[in-house]
């Protein structure tokens, strides 16, 4: 929507760079890191959609940059350069985790956290694999899926909150179902026009063609993506789901569909607290050990 709006850098990918790049590159202030960072990604798709110039992008970024902050910066304001526009926004999801590193390496950025029904995208997240379980885990898969959106939903909160103005939360099914509304709030805080009928005539990527896991359904009038976990949880898998999480729904204003009935046993408590402290441990070890390094390679293909 807001590459459509106009006037912002049309990147049709995520950047993935404080999330991936930065932890598997290391210290970008150590030339040798920043050439093989530039290597890996002058041969990838992240450069090819982007449409700038390899030797001067090269220069820019060994001359400069000294963070994954900077490194997304320089791109992206030289794509601006290059495209005639004055603003850059990118969608990285994973971000959400890294917000005060991209505070401290971008001081003028602006949060927009968009937030879904943790159904849905459970749902969503458990269908495509993005969420593997623990190995010790027996239940679904999309009751990791959702333990891993409370998890980023509540930490990306927490850290968002500390922005002050610099932050806003969008809900997903506002966009959907209000999309003026939302989108007038999103323009306040941007300063920006975000006319929805350019936003439709442009209709840049999802805008025109719904990027969905649920493929068969997407070119169908009766295409709808709020609301889908109504049809896609067995009884006993929706009881167990909002024992879970049902707490974060409820404080994010999604009514329950199990009140009365819901599980709020130890067991639920526990693993609730295993799987935080699950995500909590992996973020660290790729993160803040050299773990994040060792699969570096020249070959961004997994992006």
């Amino acid at each position: 929507m807001l590459l459509s709006a106009g006037d912002f850098v049309v990147y049709r990918t995520e950047s993935n760079v404080l999330n991936l790049l930065e932890p598997r590159f290391g210290d970008l202030r150590v030339l040798k890191n920043k050439e093989k960072l530039m290597d890996a990604w002058l041969d990838s798709k992240l450069f090819a959609v982007s449409g700038l110039d390899a030797q001067r992008i090269k220069e820019k970024v060994l001359a400069e940059c000294q963070n994954g902050g900077d490194f997304l910066r320089i791109v992206m304001e030289m794509m601006a350069r290059q495209q005639g526009v004055r603003r850059w926004a990118d969608c990285t999801p994973e971000h959400l985790l890294h917000l005060p590193r991209i505070k401290q390496t971008i001081p003028d950025a602006l949060i927009i956290h968009i937030i879904r029904d943790g159904r849905d995208v459970a749902l969503s997240a458990d269908k495509v694999g993005f969420v593997r379980r623990a190995p010790w885990d027996r239940e679904p898969g999309v009751m990791a899926a959702g333990l891993y959106w409370d998890w980023i939903v509540r930490r990306g909160r927490a850290d968002g909150h500390a922005f002050g103005d610099n932050y806003m939360e969008v809900r997903f099914e506002e966009l959907v179902t209000d999309p003026r509304r939302a989108l007038a709030r999103i323009g306040e805080f941007l300063e920006h026009n975000l006319n929805y009928d350019r936003i439709l005539k442009v209709g840049i990527g999802s805008v025109s063609e719904p990027n969905t896991s649920f493929t068969k359904h997407s070119g169908s009038e009766e295409f709808n993506p709020v609301g889908r976990w109504r049809q896609g949880f067995s009884s006993a898998e929706l009881v167990m789901f909002e024992g879970l999480v049902g707490d974060t729904l409820e404080e994010l204003g999604y009514p329950l569909a199990t009140t009365g009935k819901r599980l709020n046993d130890s067991n639920l408590r526990r693993k609730r607290s295993l799987y935080r402290a699950y995500f909590d441990s992996k973020l660290y070890l790729k993160t803040k050990t050299p773990l994040g390094k060792m699969l570096v390679t020249r070959d961004l293909s997994w992006l």
